[in-house]
């Protein structure tokens, strides 16, 4: 066996000190090995786990070189030959070591190399230069790292309680070498132990058959209300080829568990204001994690409250339903409360529906509202807007029609009320008849001017032969009013009647009509209402004036009358004075003075006769 027999050759100077041994039964310090052999001046080699171990010969091939060779030292630092190349036969023997069967591979020029690093590889090796007067060695100190898994937070609890110490979880990383170190986190800050409120706990463990290392550590933490939503994570720190490094865990958020300290009740309406018919839902929370399943309603009047889940629901509700609304935990503890206002609005029209009436009746109309607000109330006449409220003290045809009394809450979406009058006013058959002849005094006009309702129907006789005259001409009929319309040019003077009948009454009048050799004129067929009705009030105004004259001039008359009856009498009595008192006078003088006389009581009566007047 290559290596048996071998003699005591002097070591050269040069390799006094790769000699050197460390003391039996000693441990590599784990994450200082390489430094530590650094310092001590040995050559290392960097290798991850699996990978190919590759260890060059630093020694200068000497002259007269019979072979090379590889070994190990163990603990106690007995060697442990592994490979063998000849400088002459070219050959490589490898030896029979278990750990490193079909693993090596040596070089021409004695580079060793071991393939799927293992940790049991972290050994000091050897190379060995073997001449025929002297033997060279130069150690080299393998060092292999495993990074971990990336940490994983395991056996997670279900929720986390306030004021409750309670095992939130495990950070485990696995399969490194060396050993690593777990840090916790909170939302990206370091989590350091805290007596009773954050108590962390490391372990590690190594794996026998590939010295892998598992590290855990397990986090026991009381939260408070401010933690719902944190994010815990973990991380490993381990040593690498290149330095130390990290890996984070992926975050977690836990279920905080705290008491309801305040319970708030809300109405749930799709519209800002309740009116009556409406449903309405009243919803009670607490603001606890898991928040209250269960509360209870006190509505109003009511003194015991009603359990209910956190809702509690009132279907088309009244205007007796406006008050105060409350809701609590179960056991009372707390408790909210809020005030539902239920609008409503009444119209009472009348009166209402269909009414029918007579013509120059009075009909009293009132559309009374009650509201839990201020309402707009509008009035509609044939779909038409009224200014101003209905008023019927003389009923008149064209009051008839479609009454809508509105009334609307501005403030409550969907609160509109509305009744119906439908005015019917009758009335008996009302008769008028005019004539004029026609310009081309070929033919005379006659018209039937027509009032009523229902619509009468008109017919056309003519006196004495009781003939009916078909062809006739109707205007349409507003308000109650509509005419009827016949031309003719008779030779001799006739007499027509027009019938105007309904449902009340029959109604017959008469009109004389001269043959049309004889021109006559009545008042115009065409005018209008307003022209009638002026044309009567002129007439009304001259008659008052003549009247008035005639009084006037009755009272002048009888005025004169006795004016001059005293002035007789008073003339009589002074002519007798002055005969008695003058006898010598002539007749004639007497004359004159009572004439005199007479003049000045005619002045002094005309006088008080004027101031009379006057008066």
């Amino acid at each position: 066996m290559a290596g048996s027999g071998w003699g005591k050759p002097r070591a050269p100077a040069s390799s006094v000190q790769s000699k050197r041994r460390l003391p039996h039964g000693s441990v590599w310090p784990t994450g200082l090995l390489g430094r530590k052999f650094e310092a001590l001046g040995l050559y290392t080699v960097n290798a991850v786990y699996g990978d190919t171990i590759t260890m060059p010969c630093r020694l200068e091939v000497p002259d007269g070189l019979m072979f090379g060779k590889w070994k190990y030292e163990m603990p106690n630092g007995s060697p442990v030959f592994i490979a063998f190349r000849s400088s002459t036969k070219k050959n490589v023997q490898y030896d029979d070591v278990p750990d490193y069967k079909n693993r090596l591979s040596l070089s021409e020029n004695y580079t060793l190399s071991i393939r799927n690093a293992r940790i049991s590889d972290e050994k000091r090796f050897v190379c060995m230069l073997v001449t025929e007067d002297d033997v060279s060695e130069e150690p080299t100190i393998v060092k292999v790292f495993k990074q971990p898994s990336q940490p994983e937070i395991l056996h997670q609890a279900d929720f986390l309680e306030t004021e409750k110490l309670k095992m939130l979880g495990e950070c485990i990383a696995r399969d490194s070498y060396p050993e690593g170190n777990i840090t916790w986190y909170k939302n990206g800050r370091v989590l350091q132990p805290v007596e009773k409120v954050v108590v962390i706990n490391l372990q590690k463990t190594v794996d026998k058959s590939t010295g892998l290392f598992t590290m855990t550590s397990s986090l026991q933490y009381m939260p408070t209300k401010e933690d719902a939503n944190a994010k815990f994570t973990c991380s490993v720190t381990y040593f690498g080829p290149s330095g130390q490094k990290m890996i984070q865990s992926d975050p977690v958020v836990f279920d905080v568990h705290y008491p309801t300290e305040k319970v708030t009740i809300r109405v749930l309406s799709q519209s800002s204001t309740i009116k009556e018919g409406d449903n309405v839902t009243l919803e009670c929370s607490g603001n606890g994690n898991p928040p209250p399943q269960e509360f209870l309603f006190y509505i109003p009047g009511e003194t015991e409250g009603i359990r209910s889940s956190d809702t509690y629901v009132m279907a088309d509700v009244r205007r007796n339903a406006t008050g105060e609304y409350k809701c609590s935990l179960t056991d009372k503890s707390m408790m909210d409360a809020t005030t539902i206002t239920v609008h409503y609005l009444d119209l009472q029209l009348t009166p209402s529906g269909e009414v029918t009436k007579q013509i120059g009746e009075a009909l009293p109309v009132s559309c009374t509202i009650s509201s839990s607000r201020n309402a707009t109330v509008l009035w509609i006449k044939d779909n038409t807007r009224m200014q101003t409220s209905p008023s019927f003290s003389s009923l008149q045809y064209q009051d008839a029609g479609n009454y809508i009394c509105e009334t609307t809450l501005q403030e409550v979406e969907g609160l509109k009320k509305r009744k119906t009058l439908k005015l019917i006013v009758e009335g008996k058959p009302q008769i008028k008849m005019t004539k004029k002849t026609n310009t081309n005094k070929m033919s005379k006009t006659i018209v039937c001017h027509v009032e009523g309702f229902p619509k009468p129907a008109v017919q056309w006789t003519v006196t004495g032969s009781g003939s009916i005259i078909n062809k006739t001409e109707e205007t349409k009929y507003v308000n109650g009013k509509f005419s009827s319309k016949i031309v003719i040019a008779p030779e001799e003077n006739v007499t027509l009647t027009c019938i105007a009948e309904n449902q009340l009454e029959r109604t017959v009048t008469s009109l004389n009509v001269s043959a049309i050799s004889i021109p006559e004129y009545d008042e115009p067929e065409d005018r209008n209402d307003d022209n009638s009705e002026k044309v009567n009030d002129q007439a009304k105004l001259i008659v008052g004036i003549v009247v008035g004259l005639l009084l006037v001039a009755l009272v002048a008359g009888v005025v004169y009358w006795l004016y001059v009856k005293k002035s007789n009498d008073a003339k009589g009595k002074s002519e007798k004075a002055a005969a008695q008192n003058f006898p010598s006078l002539p007749r004639t003088a007497s004359k004159h003075v009572d004439k005199d006389l007479g003049n000045i009581e005619e002045n002094k009566k005309l006088e008080e006769n004027n101031h009379k007047s006057e008066t």
